[in-house]
Parts: structure tokens; C-alpha cells; sequence
């Protein structure tokens, strides 16, 4: 499918049952892996990202059934995979490749890792400079800093390391969860201000469920006691995904409602679940339980029910992007601080939010770390072609859009990513 048009629609009401999280789903897959014993994980996102992860570790040896739709059971391999030379392609998946590569660096195997053109543009230096400090084997095969990598046999001298945390999280996390496998303390060392801090709180908050522990002294150094192993917790449920969610609590909040989401709530263990509260300082309604969340707002399609605000994101770096679509419904300038993560995602997407909301009217400044959102004066530009940039993100954000204007979507299936049957599930609470 080249495009999908949606027309204006004038309400949002319903219930959406969320896929699992792909920030949890991968780390899970990755951790039940390496544990010892097997694991049956339940509402496990099904979706590219996934499937590049799942692919990787059959490849590397791990047995994996797939018994029905979100069950998944993995046989752990005790913290060595038995295969030791492989060809791994990831796809755009950060998940699975900042992860898989501080594993495979401890493996003492030889590994290529690759993806598309995208995830080659995307920056691994800072991870692959903190396993350097330990002895890894890495070399760049194209960009230097940038992957594809080669992974060479290698003698690990566990000590206490340094990683830049202004980039990506997901570099501290990769270490995290590789990290106990040498069996030796060790302490790493955040350099700078550490972005997207709930990732490392969901980092860690898996680790314990595999039974290996974390010390944080605030967010800048972190401490893996010795003589951990990753063990099986049997069973483990993957809980619903808060930056999926976000889509359908921003359509209740500018459409009418309510809109209720279920399989993520007040004790969720993802940051993008903080969503909510940009929404409420917007001026939604918002009501919250132990599995569901549910929001509602002005019963007018396309008003201007909503007021802006000035919003630190750090957060909710995800779901920040849905802000920037919802501000389009908002009263005033809204501005987006600390999203520098943006620049290096799928897209660099401060440059592709920015040049897609001009589309529909919209005023709109940026820099290297901030998004600036001013409305048009009267209604949006209807039937604007909106570009993707092979980002899921950017086409769910501006499904949202349509509650003020037909619009129309450029490559839809790129929600495959992550959300394989979005519009599916947005047109079930659409009028």
C-alpha cells in the first residue's frame, strides 16, 4: 500500500487492547536467552523489531517456540550462545542491535552485524568505546562510529568502565544486561547528563525479574555486584505498550472520548505511561487504574479545545512526538524541550516532524533539542500527503491529523515496526 487517506473524523470513543511493548518484548527475549532454564513469555509484541531479535538468537542457537499468538518459549542458553560465528541482520531495530552487540562482544565469537541504511546511519561509537575499555574486538566495516560492525574473538578483562549518556540510552542499557555475564563486579560511569532515564529504570526493573541486580547511585553510576547469573522466572507477561498507547489517549484527549487503553497503567514500568501528563497540563481528563488508562476532552472535532504548554520530555522521548500532532489541536505555542534522542531514531525526526507539520498549516521552529508548534490561524490544510520517512512513529502521530482534516498517509505499512494493525485498531474508536 502507497498511501492510506483518511478522512475527517469528528469523534473518538472506545477501548483499545495495546500490543506488548517493544522496549520490554526485546530485553525480555534477549534476557530469557541468556538465563538458565526456559521462560514462556506472554504478549510478546509480534512486529519487525521483534521479529529482527527472534531471528538473531535461532540463529545464534537459542530454541525458541512459537506455541500461539504472543506466547512465545525460550530455552536460555546459560549466558553463551553456541554459535560462534554468525552473520546477524537487524533491520532498524535499535533494540535488538545495541543490545546484541555488548552481548556478542563478550562471546569470544566471530559475529557481522547489520541492517539498513538507516540503522547505519544511526550512532554506536559511545557503546563500542565502553567495551573497547574492557577489551572487545570491534571494527566499523563502513562509517567509523557507525555500523555495520565486526565482532572479533576477544579476551574480557572486566573493570570499571565510562559511557556517554547524552546520545542513546539504550548504550547503558546494552551494557546493563551484558555485563553480568563476565561473573565479575563491575561499576559503569555515565558521562554527561543520561537522556531517556526511564529506559534505564526498565532496563533494570527486567534484569531483577531474570534475578540479577542493579545499584544506581542517582543516574550516574551504576553497579553489577559479581557472581550474578540470569535464571528463568518460568513465566513472565509482557505488559502493553505505553508509546503505542499514546496515539489513542491524544485521540480522546482532542476528540471527545473516552478513550480507555488497557494493559498499561499506574504501575507501569515504562516512562512514555508520563504521557499523561503532558495531556492533563494540556487540559484533558484523565482517569487511571491498575491496567487501563483512559482520557477525554472537547466533544468538538477539530476545535481548539486543548492549551498549549511548554514541556520538558526527557522522559517520554517516544511519545513526545504525539505532543508535536496534538499541539496542532492546542491553543497557543506548544514547545518540546530535551529531545535531542530525536535527531538520531528512525529518522532524524525534528527535521521530518518539522517539515510535516508545515504541511498542514502549521508554524513551526526547532534546534538541536527543542520542537516549537504553533497552529495555523484557522484550520488545518486539508488533504496534505504526509511523508513517513520509513518511520512508524511518524505515521501513527499524524493519524491524528484527521480529527481536524482528511489527510493522507504516504507508506502506512511502516507501522509494522512496531504496531502491524494500527489503523485497524485507530478506525475501531473513530466516528
Amino acid at each position: 500500500m502507497k498511501w492510506l487517506d483518511l478522512p475527517l473524523t469528528h469523534s473518538a470513543m472506545g477501548q483499545i487492547h495495546l500490543p506488548g511493548s517493544k522496549s520490554i518484548s526485546n530485553r525480555v527475549l534477549l534476557l530469557s536467552a541468556l538465563a538458565e532454564g526456559i521462560t514462556d513469555i506472554s504478549n510478546l509484541l509480534e512486529s519487525d523489531d521483534t521479529e529482527r531479535m527472534l531471528e538473531a538468537l535461532k540463529i545464534l542457537g537459542v530454541t525458541i517456540e512459537h506455541s500461539n499468538a504472543g506466547r512465545y518459549i525460550v530455552t536460555g542458553c546459560a549466558g553463551d550462545f553456541p554459535v560462534k560465528s554468525a552473520r546477524l541482520f537487524l533491520g532498524n531495530a535499535g533494540t535488538a542491535f545495541r543490545p546484541l552487540t555488548a552481548v556478542l562482544a563478550l562471546m569470544r565469537g566471530h559475529y557481522y552485524l547489520t541492517g539498513v541504511p538507516r540503522m547505519h546511519e544511526r550512532p554506536v561509537g559511545d557503546l563500542v568505546d565502553a567495551l573497547r575499555q574492557i577489551g572487545a574486538a570491534i571494527t566499523y566495516l563502513g562509517q567509523e562510529r557507525f555500523p555495520p560492525l565486526e565482532i572479533h574473538p576477544a579476551d574480557i578483562h572486566p573493570a570499571d568502565i565510562s559511557v556517554n549518556g547524552n546520545i542513546s540510552s539504550q548504550f547503558l542499557s546494552g551494557l546493563l544486561m551484558a555485563l553480568p555475564l563476565t561473573g565479575q563486579p563491575v561499576t559503569i560511569s555515565v558521562n554527561g547528563v543520561l537522556i531517556s532515564q526511564p529506559y534505564i529504570a526498565l532496563t533494570i526493573a527486567q534484569m531483577a525479574h531474570f534475578g540479577v541486580q542493579v545499584e544506581r547511585a542517582s543516574w550516574q553510576r551504576f553497579t553489577l555486584p559479581g557472581s550474578q547469573v540470569y535464571r528463568s522466572p518460568a513465566t513472565i507477561a509482557v505488559e502493553g505498550d505505553a508509546s503505542s498507547a499514546s496515539y489513542f489517549l491524544a485521540a480522546g484527549a482532542i476528540a471527545g472520548g473516552p478513550v480507555r487503553v488497557v494493559g498499561v497503567g499506574q504501575d507501569s514500568y515504562q516512562g512514555d505511561v508520563r504521557f499523561v501528563e503532558a495531556l492533563e497540563a494540556m487540559g484533558a481528563h484523565i482517569r487511571i487504574g491498575d491496567t487501563w488508562i483512559e482520557t477525554s476532552g472537547s466533544h468538538e472535532s477539530g476545535s481548539r479545545g486543548l492549551k498549549a504548554i511548554d514541556f520538558d520530555c526527557n522522559h517520554i522521548p517516544d511519545a513526545a512526538m504525539t505532543l508535536a500532532v496534538t499541539a496542532l489541536f492546542a491553543q497557543g505555542t506548544t514547545t518540546l524541550r530535551n529531545i535531542a534522542s530525536w535527531r538520531v531514531k528512525e529518522t532524524d525526526r525534528i527535521a521530518a516532524m518539522s517539515t510535516e507539520l508545515r504541511k498542514l498549516g502549521a508554524q513551526v521552529e526547532s534546534g538541536d533539542d527543542f520542537l516549537r508548534v504553533t497552529p495555523p490561524d484557522g484550520s488545518l490544510v486539508p488533504n496534505a500527503a504526509i511523508d513517513t520517512y520509513d518511520d512508524h512513529r511518524m505515521a501513527m502521530c499524524f493519524s491524528l491529523a484527521s480529527f481536524g482534516v482528511s489527510v493522507r498517509i504516504n507508506d502506512p505499512l511502516c507501522v509494522a515496526k512496531t504496531f502491524p494493525d494500527y489503523f485497524e485498531k485507530f478506525a475501531e474508536i473513530t466516528r
